[in-house]
């Protein structure tokens, strides 16, 4: 149980910080802006590539791994299915069904693998399918959905190459299926620049929630309570389903993957959503209700299962 409070206390006082920050206009009126540009076309590259260039690929392999894609499908599908009939639109409906289903496997997840299953590298195989999959294919429509629908066929299929979120994974992903060693001159300033990545996300949705109003409020609140329904309740169970009734995991392995299911929406769902300029009440107040109610979720799944 330490271990969960523990992840959520450190991203609580980080996100307090840049509450704090926006109160008093310590950044200015752009403060929010530059931390997400710096995060999405800098820091969380940097990051994803140091990262996945030092995983060890095999870890995808595994029934795991498998259980996270299904659960991700299913609770993103169920998303769409019902955005598609309210006709939310393509931009909008594809950040809830991130927000729905892409969990907090990084900065939250690993923490919390560390101090509940005791194992950093357990949360592996959610982040390498999270950036790897899910995100090129996500940010792509997001691509296609904007600006980008509007220029000429070739553009649109090296949209995924035109993305820095997806050149770092999948750089990454080469490098390491390669086999090849950067040089610490090389990986150590992407580490160092990496490190801002997390801080600046956390930071400047600490600094949106200045002047927000409660959530879960306004034309949004529907689709807020459909994802945070999804993410928090939806996919561990449907992940749980699928470790016990197909997969026939037990013991550690089902409380594995039914701890990194039931982890709250990303914190960096916000940045994209913010770079697209779409979705970002319905990314903000998802993450914050997500993340509030998963504190619960995660201590009853870790009483149960653990």
């Amino acid at each position: 149980m330490q271990g969960v409070l523990t992840g959520f206390a450190v991203i609580a006082v980080v996100i307090g910080v840049g509450y704090v920050i926006g109160r008093r206009g310590h950044l200015g009126d752009q403060g929010r802006e530059v931390l997400t540009k710096l995060a999405f076309h800098v820091a969380s590259p940097a990051l994803l590539f140091t990262t996945l260039a030092q995983t060890d690929l095999s870890v995808i392999f595994s029934s795991r791994l498998l259980v996270t894609a299904l659960s991700t499908a299913a609770a993103a599908g169920v998303f769409v299915a019902v955005g598609v009939v309210r006709r939310w639109g393509a931009g909008r409906t594809t950040i809830g069904a991130l927000c729905s289903s892409y969990v907090n496997s990084g900065n939250l997840g690993i923490p919390i693998a560390v101090y509940v299953l005791g194992d950093a590298s357990l949360v592996a195989p959610v982040l390498l399918f999270q950036l790897v999959g899910v995100t090129p294919i996500a940010l792509t429509i997001l691509d296609l959905s904007g600006e980008g629908a509007k220029g000429p066929l070739w553009r649109r299929l090296l949209t995924p190459l035109r993305n820095p979120i997806a050149v770092g994974s999948l750089a990454g992903v080469a490098v390491s299926a390669a086999g090849v060693k950067v040089p610490a001159p090389v990986m150590d300033p992407l580490t160092l620049i990496g490190g801002m990545s997390v801080p600046a996300v956390l930071l400047a949705f600490g600094i949106s929630l200045c002047g927000s109003t409660m959530p879960g409020r306004g034309p949004d609140r529907h689709p807020v309570f459909l994802s945070v329904a999804l993410k928090s309740v939806g996919q561990p169970a449907v992940a749980w389903a699928l470790a016990v009734g197909v997969f026939g995991l037990r013991g550690a392995q089902l409380l594995d993957v039914v701890v990194t299911s039931a982890l709250p929406a990303a914190q960096n769902l916000f940045t994209y959503a913010s770079s697209y300029r779409v979705g970002e009440r319905l990314a903000r107040d998802s993450i914050l209700l997500s993340t509030v109610i998963s504190v619960p979720v995660l201590v009853v799944v870790a009483a149960l299962l653990g």
